[in-house]
């Protein structure tokens, strides 16, 4: 099983992260949230595979109206609970990461998504979805696992074959299917970074695409 399935937003904030930090995945350097995301009070945002819930409450906590969006059943219950506890209000969906025909198109200000949809094989239809929901020139977030960091025995780079098992899938996105997706789904790409901690590799690719 891939360690990557287990780092999504309800990834643990650290000791040193205030409660309205927003993890964007391993290695990635203080404040690079709010540089990437900006300022989001009285923003709606969608946080896609919320997990926990800790990227749900720490956008709650800077004042945007957040809906969180799990696959998992226990994790939509837990980001509730950190919700409640931390007196913030989160609308918090169980659903599939590409089924959003519930929501009203044009309706949010930014998408989040931190490493949830490395679990998801058809990404472009993702973004499809969230083109429809963002309204004009509003910015897409994504924290995928580096393709690099991924790689199997035979060296395979981001061949798109899946890692692990059963619900602990993880596909092995290549930058350039990341980059042709956006723009398949009429988004412009004006970020891409490779945060890089003590280890050579980086663990983590980010990417910022904007709604055209």
């Amino acid at each position: 099983m891939s360690t990557w399935t287990r780092y999504t937003s309800a990834g643990a904030i650290g000791a040193d992260r205030p409660a309205s930090h927003v993890e964007l995945g391993p290695d990635h350097t203080d404040g690079l949230d709010r540089r990437l995301i900006g300022e989001v009070e009285g923003m709606r945002v969608l946080d896609l595979g919320s997990g926990a819930g800790a990227s749900a409450v720490a956008l709650a906590r800077q004042g945007a109206r957040v809906v969180a969006i799990d696959s998992d059943v226990a994790d939509v219950e837990r980001t509730r609970s950190r919700a409640e506890t931390a007196e913030v209000h989160v609308e918090a969906h169980h659903g599939d990461l590409a089924e959003l025909a519930f929501l009203h198109a044009d309706s949010f200000d930014a998408v989040v998504s931190v490493h949830a949809l490395a679990a998801v094989e058809n990404i472009g239809r993702v973004f499809r979805q969230c083109h429809r929901l963002l309204r004009a020139d509003r910015p897409m977030i994504i924290t995928l696992p580096h393709p690099a960091a991924l790689l199997d025995e035979t060296g395979a780079y981001g061949d798109g074959k899946p890692l692990g098992e059963k619900e602990f899938l993880t596909y092995p996105h290549g930058i350039s299917d990341v980059f042709t997706a956006f723009a398949r789904s009429n988004f412009r790409v004006d970020t891409l970074l490779e945060p890089r901690g003590q280890d050579p590799t980086p663990r983590s690719v980010i990417v910022r695409a904007r709604k055209i």
